[in-house]
């Protein structure tokens, strides 16, 4: 086993990410060392980079969604299937660490909401020992109250790196929605999260399900994960858009929306687009946008919407986008557009900024 760690270090943000050596930690009972093998570079990362995230400390190793071998286990591990986890083991593992004894994490049963919440790559400095606390590196150690999911034998960390945030997230988004067989569905953004929402509405029974992009490559890939229609965001008015599920839908309207965008223009354009009694969700919003106008009377009050917003994500949620990922019934595989070699993690965050790709994955080995 090598005795450093590298890893892509922020320390002032809107700066070039800087490669930085770390001293392999001993372990803490319960501790797990793993070699990164795939790390996948979140729409988050570069809002994160660009400071828009309040959560965010520095210096920091960036990189939430990433999937590992097992190198090293301070003591004994299990993961929650109770499988023992033993070195060599591809282990995937849910991107918060909670208390586990908050009221929000044992009387709400809603761990995401548990106020010393800490994630990898987020909000978890670099700073002190022992520093390997995300992704963008040959080794993270993961804390011993971190869930851990054992992974197949031969499975693609390129595959499901995404499973962790995206994944996991539409996953909580969907389980709010109670989208019953036959519904309409839209998906506002067909990126990583708005592509696994879509899998799970279509798992759900949705009989049809438009998704709304301004990049006609993403409209095309969700037309091959089984999207029924497809609108250019950018070729169509908010008018039109509407029209055209009120067409789709006898003049009633969506009855879920799905906002995977963040795009704070869109959310009035989505609450619009829902019927009477739907339900409008945000799963896409994760760092400020400022203050956007709802006619509360016209838009909610009188036609009993439901307005949910959807706060990350947790352990089930996680699990059960690796599920949806290895079941194959969906194309995962066409996700990843790019990968990259860790020096090259800040072309992997302009190339996600400048909306060059789909999905980047960071390959630190």
């Amino acid at each position: 086993m090598t005795q450093a760690a590298h890893a892509m270090v922020l320390r002032a943000f809107n700066k070039p990410l800087e490669m930085t050596e770390y001293p392999l930690p001993e372990l803490s009972d319960g501790e797990v060392l793993v070699r990164i093998a795939a790390a996948g570079v979140c729409g988050s990362d570069v809002h994160i980079w660009r400071g828009h995230d309040p959560r965010t400390p520095t210096p920091i190793i960036l990189g939430h969604e990433a999937l590992g071998h097992v190198e090293q286990i301070g003591g004994q591990k299990t993961d929650i299937n109770g499988l023992q986890l033993r070195p060599g083991d591809l282990v995937g593992w849910d991107r918060g660490v909670v208390c586990g004894e908050c009221f929000f994490c044992v009387v709400k049963k809603q761990p995401y909401l548990c106020p010393g919440r800490k994630v990898y790559g987020i909000s978890i400095s670099c700073k002190e020992p022992p520093h390997l606390k995300g992704g963008y590196a040959t080794h993270m150690v993961l804390d011993a109250k971190t869930n851990v999911l054992k992974l197949p034998e031969g499975a693609s960390p390129d595959l499901l790196v995404s499973a962790s945030c995206s994944g996991a997230t539409a996953a909580h988004a969907v389980e709010q929605c109670d989208i019953r067989q036959g519904d309409t569905v839209v998906i506002v953004g067909a990126g990583s999260l708005g592509l696994f929402a879509l899998a799970f509405v279509l798992n759900r029974g949705a009989a049809q399900v438009a998704a709304v992009d301004v990049e006609q490559s993403r409209l095309d890939l969700a037309a091959e994960f089984g999207a029924t229609h497809v609108l250019h965001a950018t070729e169509t008015s908010p008018s039109h858009r509407l029209d055209f599920v009120k067409d789709l839908t006898h003049g009633r309207g969506a009855d879920v929306v799905i906002d995977c965008s963040g795009y704070a223009p869109a959310i009035t354009d989505g609450i619009r687009m829902c019927c009477r009694g739907g339900t409008y969700t945000m799963p896409g919003i994760a760092v400020p946008v400022g203050e956007t106008p709802v006619r509360f009377y016209e838009d909610v009050s009188i036609r009993n919407l439901v307005i949910r917003g959807v706060w990350v994500s947790d352990t089930s949620h996680f699990r059960q986008a690796v599920e949806v990922v290895l079941s194959k019934r969906y194309p995962f595989d066409r996700l990843v557009s790019r990968t990259f070699n860790l020096e090259e993690a800040n072309d992997a965050l302009g190339a996600t900024e400048n909306r060059e790709v789909l999905k980047a994955v960071i390959k630190p080995s």
